[in-house]
Parts: C-alpha cells; sequence; structure tokens
C-alpha cells in the first residue's frame, strides 16, 4: 500500500508552483490506478515557500480527477474558518467526491498565522472548540440557531451525517478534545497518556472510543523509493532538507512530534531515527509484503516534475511487486 501526501511547498531553487499543482493531481489520478490508498492534503498560511492554505480546493479538484481515491485533509485548522462557509464548502465536497473526502482538524499553532489571519492565538482552543460544536450540528443538514442567527446548510452531504471528522494533534489536550467530541484521534506525535486521555474523555461525555493513531517516531512520514540510493540522496537530499528545515524552524525544541527533525544537513537527514527515508526498491518491497505502507510525498521541497516521476514509479513497481500484482508498462504523460 501506499499514500502521497502533498504540502505543495515550491521554494527557490525548485519548480514553479503551477506546474507542481499540475503534476500533483497528474499524480493522484496516475496513483489511483496503480493501488493508491490515499491522498493528503495538508495546511499553512503565510509561508515564504508557498505552503498550501487551500486544502479544500486541492480537495476539490483531485476529486474531479479520480474516482475511487480516498481523500484526506490533514489537518484542516479550524479556528481560521467561517464554520457556516466551512460546512458549506465541505457539502458540496462531499457530493462532488461521493463521499471520498474526510478531515483531520487541528487548532493550529505559528503565531504568524494568527496574525496572518487575524485571530487571537491566545484563544485558539476555545475557538476551536466553538466552531467544531456548531460544525457538528451544521453538517447533519439540520436547521441551527446560534446567535439569534437561523442557519441551515444546504445542499445535504452525499454522505449522512456528513463528511468524517477526526481530531489532529500532539497534546493530552488534543486527545482530551477528541474525546469530548467524540471524533477519532489522527494524532502526530505519541506523547504518554494520550490514549488514556482520549479513552476517559470518550467515556465521560458518553461516546465510544474509536480510531485511534498515536505514531512512533520512527515511523518515516516522507519515503522515496529508488534503485540507486546513493544517487537519490544526491538528487532529492537539498529538497528534503528545506522541507525539514522549515518544520524544525516553526516546531523549535519539539522532540515528540513524528515527523519533526532537527538535521542540519543531508548527512544528519539520512539518521535512522529521521522520518526522511529513500529506501532501495528490495527494502520498499519487503516493507510493503510485511504490512507497512510507503508514505510517498513525491513533490517534497518542490522536487521538480521530471525528477519526481520516475520516483513515484519506482514505488508503484515495488508495491505491486509485493502484492503479486500486475503493472501496466507505459509511462504517464508527465503533462499534469
Amino acid at each position: 500500500m501506499f499514500t502521497l501526501r502533498f504540502d505543495m511547498r515550491a521554494p527557490q531553487p525548485g519548480a514553479p508552483a503551477a506546474d507542481l499543482y499540475s503534476t500533483a493531481l497528474g499524480m493522484c489520478a496516475w496513483s489511483e490506478t496503480r493501488g493508491c490508498a490515499a491522498v493528503v492534503a495538508c495546511e499553512h498560511h503565510g509561508s515564504p515557500d508557498g505552503y498550501l492554505p487551500a486544502p479544500l480546493l486541492l480537495a476539490s479538484a483531485v476529486a474531479a480527477r479520480t474516482e475511487r481515491l480516498r481523500i484526506l485533509v490533514a489537518a484542516l485548522l479550524l479556528p481560521f474558518y467561517d464554520v457556516v462557509r466551512l460546512a458549506e464548502d465541505m457539502n458540496v465536497l462531499d457530493l462532488i467526491s461521493r463521499g471520498r473526502v474526510s478531515y483531520v482538524l487541528g487548532i493550529g499553532y505559528r503565531p504568524e498565522e494568527f496574525e496572518h489571519l487575524g485571530v487571537d492565538r491566545s484563544r485558539r482552543g476555545q475557538l476551536a472548540e466553538e466552531r467544531l460544536r456548531l460544525l457538528l450540528r451544521l453538517r447533519t443538514g439540520e436547521e441551527v440557531v446560534h446567535e439569534g442567527r437561523r442557519i441551515r446548510v444546504t445542499p445535504a452531504p452525499f454522505t449522512p451525517g456528513g463528511p468524517d471528522l477526526l481530531w489532529g494533534g500532539g497534546s493530552i489536550a488534543a486527545a482530551d478534545r477528541a474525546g469530548r467530541f467524540g471524533l477519532g484521534l489522527q494524532a502526530n506525535a505519541s506523547v504518554p497518556g494520550m490514549r488514556e486521555a482520549y479513552e476517559a474523555a470518550c467515556r465521560a461525555n458518553g461516546h465510544e472510543p474509536s480510531f485511534v493513531h498515536l505514531p512512533d517516531r520512527s515511523e518515516p512520514s516522507v519515503v522515496f523509493v529508488a534503485d540507486d540510493v546513493e544517487r537519490a540522496w544526491r538528487e532529492l537530499g537539498h529538497h528534503m532538507l528545506h522541507d525539514a528545515r522549515m518544520y524544525s524552524a516553526w516546531n523549535p525544541g519539539d522532540d515528540s512530534t513524528a515527523f519533526i527533525t532537527h538535521a542540519a544537513s543531508v548527512d544528519e537527514l539520512r539518521s535512522p531515527t529521521s522520518g526522511y527515508r529513500i529506501l532501495h526498491r528490495d527494502d520498499a518491497v519487503e516493507q510493503v509484503r510485511s504490512g507497512g505502507a510507503l508514505r510517498l510525498a513525491p513533490l517534497c521541497g518542490g522536487i521538480p516534475p521530471e525528477l519526481a516521476w520516475p520516483y513515484l514509479e519506482r514505488a508503484a513497481e515495488a508495491v505491486a511487486a509485493a502484492t503479486m500484482s500486475p503493472i501496466q508498462e507505459e509511462r504517464p504523460s508527465h503533462a499534469g
């Protein structure tokens, strides 16, 4: 199994942003026919390298180019949204995708983003809960009276009760929030006590505990598959390092979040404890055969499309070999 993740960073030097967006859509359509399980669209705002600020727009474009591919928006930063408009957008996207889009919600953390969007960061938890409480009612299509206004979101969603929602984060508070609202927990860290806090909050609020994912820091979050690993590091390493450095700068001193590494060089990024991995094709086959997934980020750090495509193809070939499934031999169109 493999998944795709796109955050659409387009630093200099790197490929033009328009080329990266076109390629991301082409990769999703091609990967759907090669057994891709899901694509993840991320969200951040005001980043100098153009990090994706509008994940629902990208998710909508992916939904229009595919038929079966699951789409996950992770994380959607709830304090930054007008929740009524968000519910409307979610329902329309649920119809476009015929129920293939789900969401991991979060509260955000970068001070620059709260300033950029004019949101009081000190109230982010309160704002997130107020908006989540209203969103859970609006997504079902029921008429809601809120602050003296009558609100009814139309059209009704394709998914009965609305699209799937989970809560994200890497803290006890995030686990408690997920449990209180009866959502699954898709964490980005595994802090001791999170599972217990989640289950206790679920039961205290009349919910049965559901899906929980607490990632280990050893889990690779950015994976490429290569026939020549040394050459791949020479070609891709500086793009991957840009990605790692940006996340590190946003999370100084963070030693718990699964995908954060404070590597200062490509050599340090190659550490076995880093979440950035380039696997030899044979190792990728064995990983999939043993039940592991390949979490691909094919355009990581603005990798040019002509360089990115062969690595995606090798990953799909490794998955096909691992599952003993035939794979089409023709090369994809790189026109996007």
